[in-house]
């Protein structure tokens, strides 16, 4: 049960907040576990809409700039000299997630009870995920937690900016495309339909492409609306189609083998790799379990693959880079060849940094040059329909033309 409190803390200052609890007995003892004098404990009646149950999970989510905000301010304070549960506590007030807050409220319940913070979060995996964790379970082995807290805080931080480049520079091109689409299914529907009138006074054969046209014209003209449910749903199931997991293989085999959206890919992935390793070898974690994490991390079937080979590997015995250098077409040689260096100088952690740094400068060098790549492209496609449409058009009346001649 969740509880609304006022409570009063030796010094007299009144603070407020939330805090779960089995009933309001035992929320009134958790106060006073905390030295807060409570005033007053009051059941928070649950809204309309959280009674569903499903629907706060999809609307009270917690975005990946209030996890870094979060961790910073949470390391900022335990640096200044805060206990983790007074930080936390700060953090409860601060916050205006809904979601965050009930996340902030049990963690600070489980460590009140005795537990770690890294287990409280773990209750918790779709906000944080097991690097998250790993990470601060690390941190507070070597009592260094808010060293840990601040190298996650710059990792997702990076992370973020890395995926908001990429995902900026896919806009124009969305953009242009679906422009396209409903430029062409409106021209379909009042243009096309006029002209196939005309033909049919004229009385001219129409070749294939042009009947093709025109059935597509009469189709969009009488079923507007439909036409443009048809075009979403179809757009959303090639969306859906693209996450399934039983497509996964040949999505994730496809676009490596795209030019220019390969080599993209493969340096994505090789930042991923290294930044993750990087941060969990430098806070503590073992190789093995740094692995294990690491395979989490990244997205592409074809990484996770070898990642799960290179944990089985380093188990036998095997050096770390083994996997790397017999992999070529998924790791470029920089990162082998940095992954035995660290090896053989005790270095790992800060040569796995580097690679991660490299590459994640290639991909934002590459990514700011991505809208000129695929600007000719998108010409090339929508000169291609544009004649294509023309030439459909057009090749009637020369035919008209001609019989009048």
């Amino acid at each position: 049960m969740l509880f609304t409190y006022s409570a009063k803390s030796n010094t007299g200052e009144i603070s407020e907040g939330m805090l779960e609890s089995a009933d309001r007995f035992s929320a009134a003892h958790d106060l006073r576990f905390r030295g807060l004098n409570p005033v007053s404990v009051e059941e928070k009646k649950a809204k309309t809409l959280e009674k569903f149950g499903t629907l706060p999970s999809i609307f009270g989510k917690v975005s990946v700039a209030e996890r870094i905000i979060f961790t910073k301010n949470l390391s900022g304070m335990i640096k200044a000299g805060l206990p983790l549960s007074r930080g936390l506590s700060v953090i409860l007030k601060q916050t205006k997630n809904k979601e965050l807050q009930k996340i902030v409220q049990s963690v600070l319940h489980d460590i009140d009870s005795g537990a770690t913070f890294s287990s409280g979060l773990e209750k918790y995996p779709d906000v944080f995920s097991k690097l998250f964790t790993s990470m601060v379970r690390a941190g507070e082995e070597s009592g260094n937690l808010s060293g840990a807290l601040t190298d996650i805080g710059e990792n997702l931080e990076k992370a973020h900016s890395l995926t908001k480049k990429i995902h900026g520079a896919l806009i124009y091109p969305g953009v242009i495309l679906g422009a396209m689409v409903v430029i062409g299914v409106l021209m379909f529907a009042f243009v096309v339909p006029t002209l196939a009138g005309t033909f049919e006074e004229l009385g001219v054969a129409l070749p294939a492409s042009t009947q093709f046209i025109v059935s597509l014209g009469n189709f969009f003209s009488n079923h507007l609306l439909l036409s443009f449910i048809i075009i979403i749903a179809a757009a959303l199931g090639i969306f859906a189609l693209f996450r399934a997991k039983f497509t996964a293989r040949f999505m994730d085999f496809a676009v490596l083998r795209i030019p220019v959206v390969g080599t993209l890919a493969q340096e994505l992935n090789t930042a991923r790799t290294a930044r993750t390793m990087s941060s969990l070898l430098s806070s503590g974690v073992s190789i093995i379990r740094a692995v294990e994490i690491t395979e989490d991390v990244v997205q592409n079937i074809y990484y996770k693959k070898v990642l799960g080979e290179v944990g089985v590997a380093v188990e036998k015995g095997a050096p770390f880079s083994k996997i790397f250098v017999d992999n070529p077409k998924l790791y470029p040689v920089m990162m082998s060849e940095m992954v035995e260096v660290g090896e053989e100088t005790g270095k790992l952690s800060e040569m796995l940094s580097e690679v991660a740094l490299f590459y994640e400068a290639e991909i934002e060098s590459k990514t700011k040059n991505l809208s000129t790549i695929i600007e000719p492209v998108l010409m090339i496609l929508i000169g291609s329909g544009v004649g294509f449409f023309a030439i459909s058009m057009i090749s009637p009346l020369y035919s008209v033309l001609g019989d009048i001649g």
